[in-house]
């Protein structure tokens, strides 16, 4: 009987010492298991590379992009981001939708008016970001010529640059405010003589950005007083101006380095906003020949002007109002024949964009 309450015993013994020993080796394998996601989370992600276009040579405009390299804030997205010149918006869209950039930085009209004579059915680009809540098109003209509000510009000179981008809303801004266009002598140009011919008074006006053109011209001698800068925004115009446009294959492969890109960005925003002088100075140093001086005037009216907008101060940047983004389409009909009149989806994506609370700025 003793021998065998001592057998029950040692049998209860092993038994207990099993149900231990699976515990613990149970344990060790989930203290395995989390260090080894500790490990992976630890090891640094190699970076996706990104081709970057810019469809103008790097000014203030560029800004928030150059912060976010100069910050680190697209390393921290895990994204190596080099930068490229394309020669004009066309070309710009036209690098992204053959993939040899995965980004670009658009006019968003130009992008409507590229996918719209597009019959190759090719990629559709959309817009996944707007940096520049109002588009600065504007006319920029002589007060001592005779121009100081938009509707005295009836029966002066506007010279147009060729590929000048303003010119396209201006028959939409001309109806709303009751001009005669047909009164108005439009003379075509270059743009490399579009401030000297205004400058020089061989014209009265000049389509073109109210941040470059108008300042451009300070910097020529033309007294500030002497300029009126006609600003379509004021005048009624709806459209959105530059937007970041993504490659589709790239966005369907890689959505999270999509919105990691727009994080960047916003975050490049925040840093040029808090400090425009350091960004004005980084700007600078990635520029051939620049005026530390012109490029930060050229800085803060873009942001006063089309950025920091009062809609981006209660809304957050980025995004679009869908209603006054169709209102900007039949704006953009005016002058140019849709063969399909997209809708405002058919444009901007807005899946990429962070919530509210990562797009709002200080």
């Amino acid at each position: 009987m003793r021998a065998a309450r001592t057998n029950a015993i040692r049998s209860r013994l092993s038994a207990l010492s099993r149900v231990l020993l699976t515990s613990l080796a149970g344990l060790c394998a989930i203290a395995g298991l989390t260090a080894s996601h500790v490990l992976a989370a630890d090891e640094p992600r190699t970076p996706l590379q990104i081709q970057f276009s810019l469809d103008r040579p790097i000014d203030a405009a560029a800004a928030p992009f150059v912060m976010a390299s100069a910050g680190g804030l697209f390393g921290a997205e895990a994204l190596a981001v080099t930068t490229n010149i394309a020669s004009g918006s066309s070309d710009a869209i036209a690098r992204v939708a053959a993939g040899t950039s995965d980004f670009a930085l658009v006019d968003i009209n130009a992008l409507m008016r590229f996918r719209d004579k597009d019959k190759q059915g090719g990629p559709k680009i959309k817009a996944v970001f707007v940096l520049f809540n109002k588009a600065p098109y504007s006319i920029i003209a002589r007060k001592s010529r005779g121009v100081r509000a938009l509707t005295d510009i009836e029966g002066k000179t506007l010279g147009v640059a060729e590929g000048d981008l303003s010119i396209r809303l201006w028959p939409a801004v001309a109806r709303l405010n009751g001009i005669k266009i047909a009164s108005i002598k439009q003379s075509s140009i270059s743009a490399a003589v579009r401030e000297p011919m205004l400058s020089a008074g061989q014209i009265d006006a000049v389509t073109g950005f109210s941040y470059l053109s108008a300042i451009n011209l300070r910097d020529r001698g033309v007294p500030a007083d002497d300029l009126a800068v006609l600003k379509f925004a004021d005048y009624g115009c709806e459209a959105y101006g530059f937007a970041v446009i993504v490659n589709p294959t790239l966005a369907t492969a890689k959505p999270d380095a999509v919105r990691g890109f727009v994080r960047a960005v916003i975050g490049g925003v925040n840093l040029v906003i808090k400090d425009p002088v350091a960004a004005t100075a980084e700007v600078i140093s990635r520029m051939d020949d620049g005026s530390r001086e012109q490029e930060l005037e050229r800085l803060r009216t873009l942001l006063r002007d089309n950025i920091l907008t009062g809609d981006v101060k209660r809304n957050g940047i980025g995004g679009i109002d869908p209603a006054r983004f169709e209102r900007s389409i039949e704006q953009v009909a005016e002058d140019f024949k849709f063969q399909k009149r997209p809708q405002a989806s058919d444009i901007f994506d807005d899946q990429f964009l962070p919530p509210l609370n990562g797009r709002l700025i200080n």
